[in-house]
């Protein structure tokens, strides 16, 4: 190793602010150098990663789904690998990959130096890790506060959706792959790339981050009470057993909708409908188990 890991922490993450200087001094101690840097604000962070490209050899980030997110253009931009320590409420790819939630363990995990190529999906040219949606997921995004990440961690979710259930109106959207069109009346549509989503919520039983493909359910309920009742199917991605929940995978996918609505990636409401998703293989080295 002759050059350091550029380490940023999301001071913002649920918990960042006590955490920096504990990340910093863990990977230290795991013997990975670091030159470590702040950023005030998430959109910052791809400039930072390529200016400093060049005197690093690896990126080390502290935070949640939505700070690598906010990085993935920059890390795309960079070809360097990157390292994971899970700072935020969700921590969805953390959980994907099997990278431990302790921070110690996790600086481990980057100091061992296991490299393994994952895809990402793209949303109108917008990178994301675990999952894009419309619909539901987008007024759960709306619904779930900082306050409500800090005070009441994973189940901030839980109670976000409880709120957002409450706004659930059926819209239809036209779902174009390739030469074919099939047309859904739905509450909400999901194009997952990683496992997870959500807070621990599953995009399939067998999909994978490293598998080449985007996996695709729409929600096609009527009742808050029915989508109630499918809330396991739903974590454990199992969605063959429910007529309602339409099922599709592809390399490439577009979402059509009358009025142009907007698009969540990772918790990071970046873009809008009509949206075209497509998966990029391999695109980015990360440090696992």
């Amino acid at each position: 190793m002759t050059q350091p890991a550029l380490l940023v922490v999301n001071t913002r993450s649920r918990q960042g602010a006590e955490a920096a200087a504990t990340v910093a001094s863990a990977l230290e101690r795991s013997g990975v150098p670091v030159l470590q840097r702040s950023c005030a604000d998430s959109r910052e962070l791809p400039g930072l990663i390529r200016s400093l490209a060049d005197q690093v050899d690896r990126v080390v980030l502290g935070g949640g789904d939505g700070t690598l997110n906010a990085a993935a253009p920059g890390l795309l931009a960079a070809g360097l690998p990157l390292g994971i320590i899970p700072l935020g409420t969700a921590n969805d790819l953390a959980r994907t990959l099997g990278i431990p939630l302790d921070i110690e363990q996790a600086a481990q995990v980057v100091a061992a130096g296991r490299v393994h190529r994952i895809d990402l999906g793209e949303a109108n040219g917008h990178p994301f890790f675990n999952v894009a949606s419309i619909g539901f997921g987008v007024d759960l995004t709306r619904a779930l506060t900082r306050d409500a990440k800090r005070r009441w961690g994973p189940l901030g979710y839980a109670v976000a959706g409880l709120r957002a259930l409450r706004r659930l109106r059926p819209f239809g959207v036209e779902i174009v792959q390739g030469a074919t069109s099939q047309f859904s009346r739905t509450v909400h549509v999901s194009v997952g790339n990683g496992r997870h989503y959500g807070g621990g919520m599953t995009v399939s039983e067998d999909a994978r981050i490293d598998d080449g493909r985007l996996d695709i359910y729409s929600l096609e309920v009527r009742s808050f009470w029915r989508l109630l009742l499918m809330l396991p199917a739903l974590r454990s991605g199992r969605h063959h057993a429910w007529a309602e929940i339409r099922t599709l995978s592809g390399e490439e996918i577009e979402l059509r909708t009358r009025r142009p609505r907007s698009v969540n990636t990772d918790g990071e409401i970046t873009t809008r409908t009509p949206a075209k998703f497509r998966v990029l293989r391999g695109a980015l080295g990360v440090y696992v188990p």
